[in-house]
């Protein structure tokens, strides 16, 4: 079978609390810490995932680079042509108890494309384990991913609810968005 090797830059972007830290550990270390550590500038980790081959040839092996940044707007204006230079796709993250870190990812997003252009992201709305205490719903969901032509999972980094499935997701987009245009030379 033929394998083939990719490496992607993924970043996460969304308010400061919305669960971003807490599901990367829960994506590459399986495990969930409810103690909240702010993050302070960006942290970047790294993952390897399969999928198959957007081509049809096998196996695809995906290193996938995530960076981690701090949710403070100022910073995002600050740091935003180092952190997002090279990224490829973007799990936009809200908190489904905070309704309002949903309207902000417009301007998360908007930064994110005056650097990048327009590449994939997939919404996240984490914290679905406190459902009972939700302020978003499914509608709301649909109409902020159909904005930006993506879809969007309700996740949650402590019981890993969607978690693999959305970086997944967002790997196999983004390995489908590069097949799909004559790659560059780096790549």
């Amino acid at each position: 079978m033929d394998v083939k090797r990719m490496k992607m830059k993924v970043c996460l972007v969304g308010e400061a609390a919305v669960g971003k830290t807490s599901l990367i550990r829960r994506f590459v270390l399986d495990d969930f810490d409810d103690k909240y550590i702010q993050t302070l500038g960006t942290k970047v980790s790294k993952k390897e995932i399969t999928a198959a081959s957007p081509d049809g040839s096998g196996e695809l092996k995906i290193d996938m680079t995530i960076w981690d940044i701090m949710g403070q707007k100022g910073f995002r204006e600050l740091l935003k042509e180092a952190y997002f230079y090279g990224a490829k796709g973007i799990l936009a993250v809200c908190d489904l108890t905070r309704k309002r870190t949903l309207e902000d990812l417009d301007d998360w997003i908007e930064g994110v494309y005056s650097v990048t252009g327009r590449i994939p992201i997939e919404f996240l709305a984490n914290k679905v384990d406190l459902n009972d205490q939700a302020q978003l719903g499914e509608a709301e969901l649909v109409q902020a991913a159909r904005a930006y032509d993506s879809s969007f999972r309700f996740t949650s980094a402590k019981t890993g609810i969607n978690v693999e499935l959305a970086f997944q997701s967002l790997g196999e987009r983004i390995a489908k968005d590069r097949f799909a245009r004559k790659p560059a030379p780096d790549e």
